[in-house]
């Protein structure tokens, strides 16, 4: 029988996929805690063929990739032979960006006879369809979606984020390697004389995938936390790409959003 291991670091995605999936094994990067999950196993980058070894005594099939990590530091000395050997191919792609790390870890996986499967094909509902979910999308709003999305897909092609605020056709903030909250804070205390005038319309925060990523693997999340920051930055909602965001308790998100007048879009 298909077993499935979810390849955990921080955040609420690892504990949200686990509710959906029948006994998963939990495996934890060293360094980092899946919030709400006690992993099974824990393991390290330098011993990799040993964890591949580890996942296949305990009758793993399949893995999904979940939660948030960085490109961790390396230690020489806890290399294993045969990890050692993946040592050039590891290095050269974690010097040519996340995306090609990315790409070279999914692809060991592969080689090591695992089937690499992304949330949305496990888990569909955390995954929205298009459509509006709370509040009211004006004319404006959707010139802005139209000019964030033109922008995150500039930053993407380039390795650089998911994200960006728009208001009124200006970018006030794209997402870098601080992530959302950090340009959301940004954008909270920007001075109001660099903001156009917010009666014309407050502006959104959109997230979207890279464009040619592999979905399997690091789509953009969203959650009530977001949605909280989004209000906190005076924005007049979030807007985010249809089928290609992972929402966190979109319920939650929804409650939030009704709560502070803003709107959730899941844009065609």
């Amino acid at each position: 029988m298909s077993r499935v291991a979810i390849i955990a670091g921080a955040g609420r995605l690892p504990a949200a996929l686990a509710a959906v999936l029948d006994a998963p094994l939990i495996c934890a990067l060293d360094g980092y805690s899946p919030q709400g999950l006690t992993p099974d196993l824990g393991f390290r980058v330098e011993r990799l063929v040993p964890f591949f070894h580890a996942l296949e005594d305990a009758g793993i099939t399949t893995v999904c990739f979940a939660g948030a990590v960085q490109r961790p530091r390396l230690d020489p000395a806890l290399f294993d032979p045969a990890t050692a050997q993946l040592v050039p191919r590891l290095l050269a792609a974690m010097q040519a960006g996340d995306d090609a790390t990315l790409r070279v870890v999914v692809e060991l996986f592969e080689e090591a006879g695992f089937s690499v499967q992304g949330t949305a094909d496990l888990a569909p509902g955390l995954v929205p369809g298009a459509g509006l979910r709370a509040g009211r999308v004006t004319s404006r709003d959707e010139e802005d979606a139209t000019r964030a999305a033109a922008i995150v897909q500039a930053l993407g092609a380039v390795d650089v984020g998911q994200g960006c605020v728009v208001a009124q056709g200006l970018c006030l903030a794209v997402e870098a390697l601080p992530g959302t909250d950090a340009m959301l804070a940004q954008v909270a205390v920007l001075p109001m004389g660099l903001r156009p005038d917010p009666a014309r319309g407050r502006g959104l925060f959109y997230k979207a995938p890279k464009p040619g990523q592999d979905r399997r693997i690091d789509l953009p999340t969203l959650g009530p936390a977001t949605v909280e920051a989004a209000g906190a930055a005076g924005l007049g909602g979030i807007a985010w790409e249809a089928g290609g965001v992972i929402c966190l308790d979109l319920p939650q998100m929804v409650a939030r959003a009704d709560a502070l007048g803003l709107f959730l879009w899941a844009r065609e």
